[in-house]
Formats: C-alpha cells, sequence, structure tokens
C-alpha cells in the first residue's frame, strides 16, 4: 500500500464570507497541489474540502498521513466524533445539529477507503507544506471578495 503525505488548509474572510481550500499531496517525491473557494462560506467547511480534494484526487487505497491545523477536522475524525453523530441522525452529544452534514457525508466513504493517520499541527507555525497551504488558501479566498 503506497503511503500519501496531504497537508490542507482552509481560509475565510469573515465566517461566514469568501473562502478558500488547498492541499498538497506528496508521494515519492512527486507533488500534487489543488485549491479552490467559494464566494460565501465558513472556515469549517473549507477545511473540508481541502481534505475532501485530496482523499478524491487518490486513485487507489492508500496509507494517508494527514495534516491539519484544523482541530474540528482531527478530532472529530481521530476521536471518531463524525461518526456518533452520523449515528446519531447528525446530532451532536450536546443534542445540537452538527454542522457541514452534506460534507462529512462526502468525506466518511472516502476516509473508509483508505488507512487513514490523523496528524494535528499548529497553524502558521514550522511546517513548510501546511504554510503553502494556508498562502494558496487565502489566495483562494481573495477571488470571490467583493
Amino acid at each position: 500500500m503506497k503511503t500519501v503525505t496531504v497537508f490542507t488548509d482552509g481560509a475565510c474572510s469573515g465566517n461566514p464570507g469568501p473562502g478558500g481550500w488547498a492541499a498538497i499531496l506528496q508521494y515519492g517525491g512527486a507533488e500534487k497541489v489543488l485549491s479552490g473557494g467559494a464566494a460565501d462560506t465558513t472556515n469549517n467547511r473549507m477545511e473540508l474540502l481541502g481534505v475532501i480534494s485530496a482523499l478524491e484526487a487518490l486513485k487507489e487505497p492508500c496509507r494517508v498521513e494527514l495534516y491539519s491545523d484544523s482541530k474540528y477536522v482531527i478530532d472529530a475524525l481521530q476521536k471518531r466524533w463524525v461518526w456518533g453523530w452520523k449515528q446519531r441522525g447528525w446530532i451532536k452529544s450536546d443534542k445540537k445539529p452538527a454542522l457541514n452534514r452534506d460534507l462529512w457525508e462526502r468525506l466518511l466513504p472516502l476516509v473508509e477507503k483508505h488507512e487513514m493517520v490523523y496528524h494535528w499541527i499548529k497553524g502558521h507555525a514550522e511546517t513548510e507544506e501546511n504554510n503553502r497551504c494556508d498562502q494558496l488558501a487565502v489566495a483562494e479566498s481573495r477571488k470571490y471578495q467583493k
């Protein structure tokens, strides 16, 4: 099984507001960079779309080392909260509806295809690829600013 390293980030100017996401996939010395955005979105939606887009780009099941500065995404997956939300009809343990159900429903089948290893990293720190993702995501969000 191939091991692919994935870095993702999302950005939003205002929350909600114009947003962007980015992903960098690395395998065997090769690199693929993906990015996109939306006019009216939230930071968490952009974080999720970065991960979704990266996993959708993989052509076969892989071991994925996922690096993100989003506690929302990493904790929901690593601590398996999202599967609890799904089992309860997309209701969180505090009885409030889980947000971004549409994106979680896209992400879960992708996560289940791969052997996932989750890494939370501090944003705007020393991780070069995360900083590149942040720059790309911010640049994408600017395309949607009025």
